[in-house]
């Protein structure tokens, strides 16, 4: 079986032995963007139970939460990157210093959004278009998350950080654990107490009755717990960067700081533009109804089970790519680049396939409302033909990343969402509505794909690296 150190020695890397590599990072990976979007599912299948407010007050506000979630984490690329480059190239104690540094930097920057985001948690859903019935619930489910960032954001640093070291195995069985703790939390939560009469035998399970405040509950304390067990395992179990028994200062410095910065930037203002792109799809659709902004936010959620693979799979192209990149082997970070991509291509377009035939049975679970369900399903086999060329942005821009060059990337990325699926969304909505929208979605998707193939091909990623 490859090992990864077989990249740091400086050894022979053969085909074969790059495909196990990527099958071996891929696969961790995978499980937990898997165990993620489970979590969204039950939040969204157990939302659902209660009806076409509470379900539209949710995806209401949901492209916000991405936005603040997005931008945390994407400033902890900025030192996992760091850290995969160090690791590349057998600096094991300058590894551990970037991890001090990032823990002081990215617990400062959270506290700062989760600062914003609780000063507009009661206008935002009206910004957004909502209504009476919904903006109140909006309201609290936002504020629940946005209060939680600082301890989110270590989940995402403690996670990647992992990750760039090549263990993607303690990730994603903590990400399988959240899930499960998910379920039990919003299960309690969520629902009034329960009674059951089994072969005579009464039984009660107590229930909060909380309904979407329970289920925003119950998701951050699942998170909460993971990023505590995350963070302990990282700084005191993972032996190459493990803190236990070293000294050194938590104080960021200037290098690492402005190394940071040029991989996280690009990426925070990314990721900013285009949920902001998505915020005003919201807006888009908001006018087509409660049952229209219920079925997008359910279809959104329905939709990451196929682009799950391919963020898996970029989560392991970073870190092959980044770590070749740092020892300094550079032909076999653009091998790796094609590898991964070809891999992530090819799951996506399988997942495609799944999701077009199985839509009805995925939205029957997420909401007992035949309206929704129809349109949802008329969305998501529109959108299943975008995902090979989503799986060819998702990945390749995970290989990019591993080099740290974000800069020309996030500007493909977001504009290619504000020029073209945005005014197309808006051209197509008012004629054929949620079906429109998403029309536009699978069109710009195949037009970022095509043009980051391009630039995967052409090699200039590997110029622009750190």
């Amino acid at each position: 079986m490859a090992d990864i150190s077989i990249i740091q020695s400086g050894g022979k890397v053969t085909f074969g032995q790059q495909l196990k590599l990527t099958a071996q990072l891929s696969w961790p990976a995978m499980m937990a963007q898997l165990s993620s979007i489970m979590m969204q599912y039950i939040d969204a299948s157990m939302v659902g139970q209660l009806g076409a407010d509470d379900s539209a007050a949710v995806g209401l506000v949901s492209t916000s939460l991405w936005l603040f979630w997005g931008i945390c984490s994407a400033v902890t690329v900025g030192f996992s990157v760091q850290v995969a480059h160090r690791i590349g190239a057998s600096e094991y104690n300058q590894a551990r210093e970037i991890l001090r540094q990032a823990i002081t930097a990215c617990i400062i920057f959270s506290i700062v959004v989760t600062a914003i985001g609780a000063a507009i948690c009661v206008p935002l859903p009206h910004w957004l278009g909502g209504t009476e019935a919904v903006c109140g619930k909006a309201t609290t489910y936002f504020l629940v998350f946005v209060l939680a960032l600082p301890l989110l954001t270590m989940n995402y640093l403690a996670g990647g950080m992992l990750r760039c070291v090549g263990n993607m195995k303690v990730p994603g069985g903590l990400n399988v654990m959240m899930c499960v703790l998910d379920v039990v939390f919003n299960f309690f939560l969520i629902f009034p107490t329960h009674h059951f009469d089994i072969m005579g035998i009464h039984i009660t399970l107590p229930g909060a009755n909380l309904g979407v405040l329970g289920a925003a509950l119950g998701t951050v304390s699942a998170e909460i717990i993971t990023a505590g067990a995350m963070m302990w395992f990282l700084c005191a179990k993972e032996k190459t960067i493990s803190l236990r028994g070293t000294t050194g200062s938590f104080r960021p410095t200037p290098t690492v700081l402005r190394k940071a910065l040029k991989v996280s930037a690009p990426m925070t203002l990314e990721h900013a533009v285009i949920c902001g792109a998505q915020i005003a799809v919201t807006v888009i659709v908001a006018p087509l109804g409660v049952m229209a902004i219920a079925a997008n936010a359910f279809a959104v959620t329905a939709e990451s089970i196929c682009y799950m693979p391919g963020y898996g799979i970029g989560d392991a192209a970073t870190t092959l790519v980044g770590q070749s990149y740092g020892a300094k082997r550079f032909d076999l970070a653009k091998r790796f680049g094609y590898i991964t991509v070809g891999l992530g291509m090819l799951t996506m377009t399988l997942m495609g396939v799944v999701l077009y035939i199985f839509a009805p049975y995925v939205m029957e679970m997420m909401t007992p409302v035949e309206a929704i369900r129809e349109l949802g399903v008329e969305s998501l086999r529109i959108e299943a033909f975008a995902e090979p060329m989503f799986a060819a942005s998702i990945v390749a821009y995970g290989v990019m990343i591993g080099v740290g060059d974000t800069i020309i990337p996030a500007a493909m990325n977001f504009g290619s969402i504000w020029l073209v699926r945005l005014p197309i969304a808006a051209l197509l909505a008012p004629t054929m509505g949620l079906a429109g929208v998403w029309l536009a979605m699978c069109i710009e998707l195949c037009f970022r794909g095509s043009i980051f193939l391009w630039r995967l091909i052409s090699g200039a990623w590997l110029k622009k690296g750190l």
